[in-house]
């Protein structure tokens, strides 16, 4: 029920206007919870979500959009859609797995945060980011012309081979 009450939230908007306000009130609340972790170097997350939620200064339903955004980078995945308000969690978050994930989907406001500074070294940080840049860049294919050699290896231009 409570990562329903999460998906609603995040995904029914009356207008665009609405949608930026739901997204910028939820980044602010996230960044605020990672800013804590980090800062804190809280590497298990246990409790009530409810508690949890109050311990971080948000609501349950943003806690919530946490643990959904969180859990491809802790230990053992949660089943999300069995968590409740009253549920007791405990979360073991795997610290380069989590940096990987929030370079991947390019939250840079998260894995930008100053207390990445203190759980992985700058080389480490610089190469994943490096590594992901990589990936990104597109390498454009060579436009093959009529009377160039064939690509099959043939030796007839590409006209006479395979261009036909």
């Amino acid at each position: 029920m409570l990562f329903e009450k999460w998906r609603n939230l995040s995904e029914n908007h009356v207008n665009e206007e609405a949608e930026v306000k739901f997204w910028e009130e939820f980044l602010r609340a996230e960044t605020s919870i990672y800013n804590e972790i980090l800062n804190e170097k809280t590497q298990i997350i246990a409790g009530k979500v409810c508690d949890l939620a109050k311990a971080y200064n948000t609501i349950p339903e943003y806690f919530m959009g946490f643990l959904d955004g969180i859990n491809e980078s802790i230990e053992m995945a949660q089943e999300l859609e069995k968590i409740e308000e009253d549920t007791q969690i405990n979360i073991k978050i795997d610290w380069e797995k989590l940096y990987f994930n929030m370079v991947n989907v390019e939250a840079h406001w998260l894995y930008g945060l100053k207390g990445w500074e203190d759980i992985l070294p700058e080389d480490y940080r610089k190469r994943v980011i490096k590594e992901f840049n990589k990936t990104k860049i597109v390498v454009k294919e060579e436009r093959i012309g009529r009377n160039d050699p064939c690509p099959c290896g043939s030796g007839k231009k590409y006209k006479k081979c395979c261009g036909k």
